[in-house]
């Protein structure tokens, strides 16, 4: 059974709390927390919202790395941009704020494996910038990533290299050659797909992983292999 159908005035604070941002259009808030699973008959849900604000997240994002780390190449650049704008990270950060009880879904969405519930509540973030910038303009959004978002990005894990280009770089010192990549499975819907992917290493034991992309689920099983070989501790992947 979905949530309640509308935010009450109470969860309107909640939220104004965690933003730094009262909501003139409240409907902009509404949309953006609610699951397509509880959306009923108003169609409405925060899906629009995610594609606006995974764009504005990435500039600001950009725009404060590119400040912070005034002598960093482009490279350094691109490795921390990833680390945070990545779905960990949403979800991490959702979690630290609570935004988690904010959010209108069906029960069965709830009580999802904890990997899809981390999509969900990175899309649901996503969503929540597009939100601010809409109702409050880009200094919204901006102060809304500002807050949660740079402490992050100046800590030393930000700086970590995608695990597909570590995984390359140490197959070629132990093994001579390349990691191979292969679709072991496709499941979900074709809205949200589900890609399950398996990576191997001459000498080595595959590892696998699942994404709700071939690229994320690529990534996730190469730093499954770098975690098992000892290679990365664990939690330490970008």
């Amino acid at each position: 059974m979905a949530r309640k159908a509308r935010f009450d005035d109470k969860r309107f604070d909640e939220l104004a709390a965690i933003t730094g941002h009262a909501f003139g259009d409240r409907s902009l808030a509404e949309a953006a927390l609610t699951h397509a699973s509880a959306r009923g008959s108003s169609r409405i849900d925060y899906q629009r919202l995610e594609f606006l604000g995974d764009r504005v997240l990435g500039l600001i994002v950009a725009d404060m790395l590119y400040r912070t780390f005034p002598r960093a190449p482009e490279g350094e650049l691109s490795v921390r941009l990833n680390a945070l704008v990545n779905a960990e990270a949403l979800a991490e950060i959702a979690e630290e704020i609570g935004l988690g009880g904010l959010i209108r879904a069906a029960a069965d969405v709830r009580n999802l494996p904890p990997r899809k519930r981390i999509n969900v509540r990175a899309d649901i973030v996503e969503a929540l910038i597009a939100a601010l910038f809409l109702d409050g303009g880009m200094e919204a959004a901006r102060a809304f990533v500002a807050r949660y978002w740079e402490p992050r990005a100046k800590g030393a894990g930000a700086v970590r290299r995608d695990p597909k280009t570590e995984l390359q770089e140490w197959s070629h010192q132990v093994s001579g050659g390349t990691p191979v990549y292969e679709i072991s499975r496709r499941e979900g819907p074709d809205h949200d797909p589900v890609f399950t992917v398996t990576v191997r290493i001459e000498g080595r034991e595959p590892a696998e992983a699942s994404g709700r992309s071939k690229r994320e689920a690529e990534q996730n099983a190469a730093a499954a292999l770098l975690v098992r070989e000892g290679v990365w501790q664990p939690g330490a992947a970008a």
